[in-house]
């Protein structure tokens, strides 16, 4: 079931960081990628900056959308324009 619940809350992450960054906007599948790495880059982020969202699915969320965000951010540096 954790998987599952993984899945599923990278890939709203990622729909999510999709529409607050713009000029990006994904499928299915690279909204997933997008929010699992974006949960992995939050979590590390936000407890280097000692601020956490709580365990909570909302608190997943959240800190996967900051991850997301932070990484289509980096990505848009380096897209040509």
């Amino acid at each position: 079931m954790g998987i599952l619940i993984t899945i599923l809350i990278g890939a709203l992450a990622g729909f999510l960081a999709g529409r607050l960054v713009k000029g990006f906007g994904f499928g299915f599948l690279v909204n997933l990628l997008v929010g699992i790495l974006g949960g992995f880059i939050g979590g590390n982020l936000l407890n280097w900056l000692g601020v956490s969202f709580g365990g909570t699915i909302i608190g997943q969320i959240l800190t996967a959308v900051v991850g997301a965000v932070v990484l289509l951010w980096v990505v848009s540096l380096f897209k040509k324009k």
